[in-house]
């Protein structure tokens, strides 16, 4: 694993990534603000072929848009982020694909509990974003396509659009062969 943008605080010890953000760091490509930022933080590993990427998130998400999640990296111009986003006084799952262009879809989660297990699979061009539910099952969030070489790299995010300081931590990341192609 390496980093992206390494952050001036983290750790990473029996399975627990802890990183502290900062300042005014995120990913996004224009759409509707106009601007570029690739100055999140990213700590990623490459991997060939298709997988299943999977991590426990929690962090003290209170201010607007902090975030945290898997990240899959095709380089600056083409990649997928999903995961915690505080936006709208709440707690959402977020996913951003960017193609060029960002775009940016979230539903709430009213009961989140403090963290939240996600996992994003590649099968071939095709990107798929889940959650883990409390009855044992995942929730689809996401399938979108993307163009990508046969080499990507995949890991954990963090950003903090408008401070410094939030502190994400991810528990029991995994890359793993990928999950069933079934949706259902």
């Amino acid at each position: 694993m390496q980093w992206l943008n390494e952050p001036a605080e983290w750790s990473d010890a029996q399975g627990t990534v802890r990183a502290v953000t900062g300042d005014k760091t995120d990913f996004w490509r224009e759409t509707f603000y106009g601007f570029i930022h690739d100055d999140g933080h990213f700590y990623g590993r490459e991997v060939t072929g298709d997988f299943t990427a999977q991590v426990t998130l929690t962090g003290d998400y209170d201010t607007l848009y902090d975030q945290s999640g898997l990240m899959l990296r095709v380089d600056e111009r083409n990649w997928v982020k999903a995961g915690i986003e505080f936006t709208d006084g709440a707690v959402h799952l977020s996913t951003v694909v960017t193609r060029d262009f960002s775009d940016w879809s979230m539903v709430p989660v009213p009961d989140f509990d403090g963290s939240l297990t996600l996992r994003l699979t590649r099968h071939g061009e095709a990107v798929r974003v889940q959650q883990y539910l409390a009855d044992g099952g995942w929730r689809l969030l996401r399938l979108a396509h993307l163009d990508m070489p046969a080499t990507v790299r995949v890991g954990v995010m963090c950003c903090s659009p408008q401070r410094a300081g939030f502190v994400a931590t991810f528990s029991g990341f995994t890359v793993s062969p990928p999950v069933s192609r079934e949706l259902h």
